[in-house]
């Protein structure tokens, strides 16, 4: 018989994992179902990027709150995560792109936040000095940096389950339902019951929102990376392009990861994912042209995570319109790591005061209802 629990959370990658750690914090039994293992898909197989660089304007309050919680890590889940604020920087390679960094810099500037700083070639060329001569300069988050994924999942599931959380892998949930005030999830290994019910899964995400009479059109996507062999140290920041699709990063191992958009196919029923291969000879393409010394060097393997995308590019997070005693955490478009500790603290506030203390009206499930209607 299962333990008696306060939340049930479906889903146990970083956001349900988060959000488990917040609720047992305050005092709460949280009981985190996930149909494989935590990180399985997304939360444990992305590229670790952990920026504020270049974020939707609406998650910037969010992602500039969880950078103070990354700083922080250990104290929160008694391990860093890998986190190194190395720095992140966005490419401009030719003058147009340059102008539009600048434009975007002044609009953060609006919101009242400093962190996205321009600069020009010749501070770009000292930061990095192996890129390709004809780059013109970039936006910078100085802070910003990269951090192991497995290892920040596991570090969150640890101090959860240590603080009184449950954690069951393998567990698929099914059907919900609501009776005399309890959530009732009919899984493949039983019956689960608790007062609240928190929806963290991900690609599967708009399933569970389906089931409380609000969907989404949620689509699951194949984000790729692959890693090359191992190449003398020429690189520290993490580097993305302004006209092209690229996250780049070299560990410390002299090894290179090579990401930023370009997806496979998805197939969330199966659990599988293939693979691009005309899509990863592109980001190969952008790298070389950017770093002519990695011609030749050879790609040693590749992968592609499964990840909810939203149609606007920023995720679901807040309460349900429909049930009482349900909240969303999905659909985080592939960027979700970096938000992850802050989003489990907004769910634990929503759920213990009603309230919470970042805007959220941005993330609102309603928001394509609402779309809908007005068309």
């Amino acid at each position: 018989m299962p333990k008696p629990c306060d939340a049930l959370i479906v889903g146990g990658g970083l956001q349900g994992l988060s959000s488990a750690l917040h609720l047992a914090r305050a005092g709460l039994k949280p009981l985190v179902l996930e149909k494989d293992y935590p990180g399985r898909h997304a939360s444990g197989v992305n590229a670790g990027g952990v920026r504020r660089l270049g974020r939707d304007l609406a998650e910037v309050p969010l992602s500039v709150a969880a950078l103070t919680l990354w700083q922080t890590l250990e104290d929160l889940v008694d391990d860093s995560g890998g986190f190194v604020a190395c720095g992140q920087i966005k490419i401009a390679e030719n003058e147009a792109e340059f102008a539009a960094l600048c434009r975007r810099a002044e609009e953060v500037r609006q919101l009242g936040f400093e962190h996205e700083e321009v600069i020009r070639a010749n501070e770009l060329r000292e930061l990095v000095p192996a890129l390709a001569p004809d780059c013109v300069g970039g936006l910078i988050c100085r802070e910003d940096g990269a951090a192991n994924p497995f290892r920040t999942v596991t570090a969150f599931r640890r101090k959860a389950e240590a603080l009184g959380a449950s954690v069951l892998p393998g567990v698929t949930v099914g059907s919900l339902s609501r009776r005399d005030g309890l959530w009732r999830a009919e899984t493949n290994q039983g019956s689960y019951e608790a007062p609240l019910l928190i929806n963290t899964a991900g690609a599967w995400g708009g399933r569970i929102a389906e089931q409380l009479g609000e969907p989404v059109p949620l689509t699951a996507k194949a984000p790729m990376l692959m890693i090359t062999e191992r190449v003398a140290p020429f690189l520290a920041p993490v580097l993305g392009c302004a006209g092209r699709l690229l996250s780049f990063k070299q560990f410390e191992n002299g090894t290179v990861m090579i990401g930023g958009g370009h997806m496979g196919r998805a197939e969330p029923e199966t659990n599988r994912t293939e693979i691009d291969f005309a899509g990863l000879a592109t980001s190969s393409r952008t790298v070389q042209a950017l770093f002519p010394r990695l011609a030749g060097v050879k790609v040693n393997r590749v992968w592609a995570g499964i990840e909810g995308m939203m149609p606007d590019g920023i995720p679901v997070i807040g309460p349900s319109t429909t049930e009482e005693g349900a909240w969303h955490a999905f659909g985080f478009s592939a960027h979700g790591f970096q938000l992850s500790p802050v989003v489990g603290r907004i769910i634990a506030e929503l759920v213990l005061e009603g309230r919470s203390s970042l805007p959220l009206h941005p993330f609102r499930i309603g928001r394509f209802r609402e779309a809908a209607a007005a068309a």
